[in-house]
């Protein structure tokens, strides 16, 4: 049996921190001491303020901080953030604001150091605070996202690989799916967070997890020592099968599957929630797996009224296909290799994934025989 703990909070601290501790408490947190060093992993994807439901919520961050605290142990909140300055981040987001007056350190993720993931990844280079730490409490966002359908638990850990180096594992990894989803298991895995506890009070459903998802109150955190549990939890609370969840179906694969849950508290149902359109990025034979990418899959496209033409996301981009063009941005769907980082970092929410007329045809095709 894997534990997973779910309560029912809201952001407001008196509230807020004696559950949090609680949850600490219940999943072993006495292991942390005086002395030792925890790294605290938010979800700071880049600059939102808290009501857009994009970055964990300072309040469950303070709420880290605080308990660290208490036990005479030194806190480092950090991240390395898609784009924007770290510091907008903080200060959009009420972060610096938030911890002000506690003995933290608040910094950008920026060293890395070599480390084995595992086949057939081998050694990539992970940021050397996530290494260094004696505990790693991560703190993700329950948020939708247009490439691997959630980002909770494991996906979080994404932001241990440093800067740039994010989209060149978008680019190393392709259309594949399923081999982007392995190494976002395998880097869990190497990392291993000692604490999980998955901000849902605000979360985002939709076209996530940039500014085009729409931020959804569902009023919950869910904790446990194990991230795929707590993933695992999520996909039940929503109605979604785990096995549709990328990150899940690679660790089990890998024999990582955390076994029986064993839920302490009351898992509400969401059956409601509104997942991103997504489709299979490799499928059908292999002579037309190029032409399926390239007029069947999802296509990133810009609402020419909302975009301001501020260039982000082709600097983000990792196979370089958006450029401007004219007053207008371009896409080179051919080069695209359909991760939507592109959307996930667009300042402005401009961006979203739409169905090609091919995909809708075929869709429909499909339908009049299930």
């Amino acid at each position: 049996m894997t534990r997973v703990i779910v309560r029912k909070s809201s952001y407001d601290g008196d509230e807020l921190m004696p559950l949090f501790c609680d949850m600490m408490t219940a999943l072993g947190g006495d292991r942390i001491h005086r002395g030792s060093r925890v790294l605290i992993k938010p979800n700071l994807l880049s600059p939102a303020f808290p009501e857009q439901a994009l970055l964990t919520h300072p309040a469950v961050i303070r709420a880290a901080v605080a308990y660290v605290l208490q036990k005479g142990a030194e806190p480092v909140v950090a991240d390395s953030p898609a784009i924007g300055s770290f510091e907008k981040i903080l200060r959009d987001g009420g972060i610096r604001k938030t911890l002000q007056g506690l003995d933290v350190e608040i910094r950008p993720l920026r060293e890395s150091v070599k480390a084995d993931v595992g086949a057939p990844f081998g050694r990539i280079e992970v940021a050397a605070d996530a290494l260094a730490a004696d505990y790693v409490i991560n703190l993700p966002k329950l948020k939708t996202h247009g490439q691997m359908l959630l980002t909770l638990g494991v996906k979080n850990l994404f932001g241990c690989i440093v800067g740039f180096r994010k989209p060149e594992w978008h680019m190393r990894t392709g259309v594949d799916r399923e081999m982007f989803a392995r190494l976002l298991v395998q880097i869990c895995r190497r990392i291993r967070p000692a604490f999980t506890i998955l901000d849902g009070i605000l979360a985002m459903e939709g076209e996530g997890p940039g500014k085009s998802g729409t931020p959804r109150r569902l009023g919950i955190l869910i904790g446990g020592e194990d991230p795929f549990a707590v993933d695992e939890a999520v996909c039940r609370m929503i109605g979604l099968d785990p096995q549709r969840l990328p990150t899940l179906r690679a660790a089990r694969a890998l024999g990582l599957k955390s076994g029986i849950l064993e839920i302490d508290g009351s898992l509400p149902a969401v059956g409601d929630f509104k997942l991103p359109v997504a489709a299979p990025l490799v499928y059908g034979p292999g002579s037309l797996q190029g032409w399926i990418r390239r007029h069947v899959v999802q296509r990133p496209v810009a609402d020419g009224f909302v975009c301001t033409l501020c260039g982000e996301c082709g600097k983000f981009c990792p196979a370089h296909a958006i450029s401007l063009a004219g007053r207008a941005l371009r896409f080179d769907y051919d080069r695209c290799i359909r991760c939507y980082c592109c959307i996930e970092i667009c300042p402005q929410g401009a961006l979203r994934a739409v169905e090609t007329p091919a995909g809708r045809l075929i869709r429909r095709a499909v339908g009049r025989f299930n």
